[in-house]
């Protein structure tokens, strides 16, 4: 069996900024050697879990664990009973914090304190650098270990594809301890090229400031849910490179508006927590998804399976794919996402992007019950938000855009959808709310 050579901590130059701190920029060599400072203070044993809202303190906070040979737990669900359940499940030893939390094990807060000048540390290919966990929006939360040669393979591939340039500026609006967010906004300019944003960005106004604190070029990595509000305040933003997406299916029609409003190119990320982000598309005028550099697909009637550089085996995918193209495939859905009524099929997500295209609609999803295929008078619900709608105008426009069979009935209107931080929405607090009218 091949042994994989070590890795360096990073790729970078000592001079190279690899963040921003505000206005400060952070060199390589700065943080070098913060993070071995920090790593001296580190207790002996991990894991550790980490949900420092701040990047860099998250991302020197990871980089320290590593250097000590120690695992870093991410979960985006920061809420006290989850980290405790992650904590306990998993052997957390301590925790990294820069915010107040009741948790069983120590908490130790990352301080930013100079140090001498310090070595880029070497890590085994094959050490598990951290463990992503799932969203458990359509189930339990699983827990997925991410060897260190695969979340380099994979950010350096991602550099590559979006053309990251060594001085762009990396603004996200998505967790640093969610799978997506720690690719894109960590691994990116620790691995590939790039400098972060330390902030926590959310809101509209939260990302216009910061995108307003960082140098061009600027790349926006962020959400569908996030993009729709963005662009509904019609606050403006400075110039744009790019924007990336990621973490729920992308509407042309909220695609063309943002490239329209922002004026840069679109990217769609195609990924799972399993396997990493793995394939990208432009949404415009690209229906088929291409795969990043080395990782490879294998479609066919009884599913679809990656295998990705650094994993040590290949990974089944929840998603039906077909290829449309010499390397380039189509995403039909998820396995579980297909129903069929009347003796027609359809997909849920297909159904939620008809929903979500109707003019009004801020939000929305349709949902199957559990018994929908023993049930013969099951029938779909869909959940809704549009404040200027009635469920009758809602139902009317769906009648040109969907099958009779699948109209959804009931049709709940909701002040808001009960979606996490990164827009995901649990299956289970959906069906609650759909059928408890």
């Amino acid at each position: 069996m091949r042994v994989e050579p070590p890795l360096p901590l990073t790729s970078r130059a000592p001079w190279e900024v690899i963040f921003h701190r505000g206005r400060d920029g952070v060199t390589l060599e700065r943080f070098l050697a913060e993070a071995a400072a920090l790593a001296a203070r580190l207790p002996d044993n991990g894991p550790v879990l980490n949900f420092c809202a701040d990047r860099y303190l998250a991302l020197l906070g990871f980089a320290a664990a590593l250097s000590r040979g120690q695992t870093t737990l991410l979960s985006a669900d920061r809420t006290p009973q989850r980290l405790a359940e992650i904590a306990r499940l998993h052997g957390a030893r301590y925790a990294l914090a820069d915010s107040d939390i009741a948790l069983a094990l120590p908490v130790l807060r990352p301080e930013v304190a100079a140090g001498s000048d310090a070595p880029n540390p070497l890590i085994r290919a094959d050490a598990v650098a951290a463990i992503a966990f799932t969203s458990g929006s359509t189930g339990e939360s699983q827990a997925h270990p991410k060897p260190w040669g695969a979340l380099v393979a994979g950010a350096r591939a991602a550099a590559a594809r979006f053309a990251v340039a060594p001085g762009a500026s990396i603004v996200g609006t998505i967790p640093a301890q969610h799978m997506y967010g720690f690719e894109t906004t960590l691994m990116l300019p620790l691995q590939g090229a790039g400098a972060g944003h330390a902030g926590s960005v959310f809101y509209p106004s939260d990302i216009a400031e910061a995108l307003a604190e960082v140098p061009a070029p600027r790349l926006l990595v962020t959400t569908p849910l996030q993009m729709r509000a963005l662009l509904g305040t019609g606050i403006a933003l400075p110039p744009l490179a790019g924007v990336i997406s990621a973490t729920a299916p992308l509407a042309a029609s909220l695609a063309a508006e943002a490239e329209a409003a922002w004026g840069a190119p679109l990217h769609e990320i195609y990924g799972a927590t399993e396997a990493g982000s793995v394939a990208s598309r432009r949404t415009l005028g690209e229906e088929g998804w291409e795969p990043y550099d080395g990782v490879d697909f294998a479609i066919g009637p009884e599913g679809a399976v990656v295998t990705v550089p650094g994993l040590p085996a290949p990974v089944p995918l929840a998603d039906v794919l077909e290829w449309v193209a010499p390397g380039r495939f189509r995403l039909l859905g998820r396995r579980g996402d297909m129903v069929k009524l009347a003796g027609k099929r359809a997909s849920l997500s297909g159904l939620t992007a008809m929903l979500t295209a109707i003019e009004g609609v801020e939000d929305g999803v349709f949902l199957a019950p559990e018994d929908l295929d023993r049930n013969p008078r099951g029938r779909l619900a869909a959940l809704v938000v549009a404040p200027g709608l009635t469920a009758e105008a809602v139902v009317a426009a769906l009648r040109a855009r969907v099958e009779p069979a699948f109209l959804p009935r009931p049709v709940v209107m909701a002040a808001a959808l009960p979606r996490d931080a990164v827009g995901k929405l649990r299956r289970e607090d959906a069906i609650r709310l759909a059928w408890s009218r």
